[in-house]
């Protein structure tokens, strides 16, 4: 199958506190498919895009403080072969608030980045235009009531799909 032949699959699903966007995360980081997947994040300033990639990151075993790139459009991680997970992986974290124009996300030179290997989280994807490869699984995130989040997860390509059933 093809990315052409996909038809997108929806979910929805209720985030009722962080500690179930913390589940969300650790299941979405067992998925095989994880690791080279273009996975984009929408929704509005404080919606917990940010907070969602702090819980992702750190399921996939990255230690430390993660960064928000909205001043430094991208943050790499990389990780070293684990039990869980026998090889390197590599993760980008981008932010493309800022963006005011699509051609900047060409003129930032990120075509290599997109077509290597390794997870690509991109918040604000938008702001890239018709640049940005097609994800695999985008996520909506909208405020709901008190701590609630009303999250829309899209699978676009098979690699999508694999990951969606898994969670």
């Amino acid at each position: 199958m093809t990315v052409a032949d996909h038809r997108p699959i929806v979910k929805t699903i209720v985030w009722h506190d962080e500690s179930e966007t913390a589940g969300f995360a650790r299941s979405l980081a067992a998925q095989p498919g994880i690791a080279g997947a273009l996975i984009a994040l929408r929704g509005d300033l404080g919606a917990g895009k940010t907070s969602f990639v702090r819980h992702l990151l750190g399921a996939l075993g990255v230690t430390g403080r993660v960064k928000s790139p909205s001043y430094t459009v991208v943050e790499p991680y990389s990780l070293d072969p684990s039990a869980e997970r026998p090889c390197a992986m590599d993760i980008w974290h981008f932010d493309f608030y800022r963006f005011n124009d699509p051609n900047e996300w060409e003129e930032a030179g990120f075509r290599d980045t997109f077509a290597s290997r390794g997870l690509k989280l991109v918040e604000w994807p938008d702001k890239a235009g018709a640049h940005l490869p097609q994800p695999d699984l985008s996520i909506g995130i909208a405020v709901g009531e008190g701590e609630t989040r009303n999250v829309t997860l899209t699978s676009h390509t098979p690699t999508g799909a694999g990951l969606l059933a898994g969670v």
